[in-house]
């Protein structure tokens, strides 16, 4: 059962979104800097929105040589519509969340699927 678990992780062909889903299920670490992000007055982003994004969102950048283990920039929809961008890395045993924010209209497009050029 072990090898399978293994295999599973390291094969390339698995895309982010299943390790990302799988790792969840397990359990959810928010890392110290999602958790200053996240309550912000400004933002005031919940766990169970943090969760939304996750179970029901779509992987918009993928980075594959994070440092922190591969990652990757969700977008979703908080409790009252907003959107939400959720960064995260699928390790074995949980998913780390690494922040979670807003997203600036100055900074993406209308949709907050692509960065605009600055």
């Amino acid at each position: 059962m072990q090898h399978c678990k293994k295999s599973v992780y390291m094969h390339e062909k698995t895309d982010i979104l299943s390790l990302v889903r799988l790792a969840a299920a397990k359990k959810r670490l928010f890392l110290p800097h999602a958790l200053r992000q996240m309550l912000r007055p400004d933002r005031m982003i919940s766990t169970a929105e943090v969760r939304s994004v996750i179970e029901q969102g779509e992987v918009i950048e993928d980075y594959p040589e994070d440092p922190r283990g591969h990652s990757c920039l969700m977008l979703g929809k908080g409790g009252i519509g907003r959107a939400i961008h959720v960064v995260c890395s699928p390790k074995d045993d949980y998913l780390a969340i690494i922040t979670a924010y807003l997203p600036d209209k100055k900074e993406w497009s209308s949709d907050f699927k692509v960065r605009l050029k600055k």
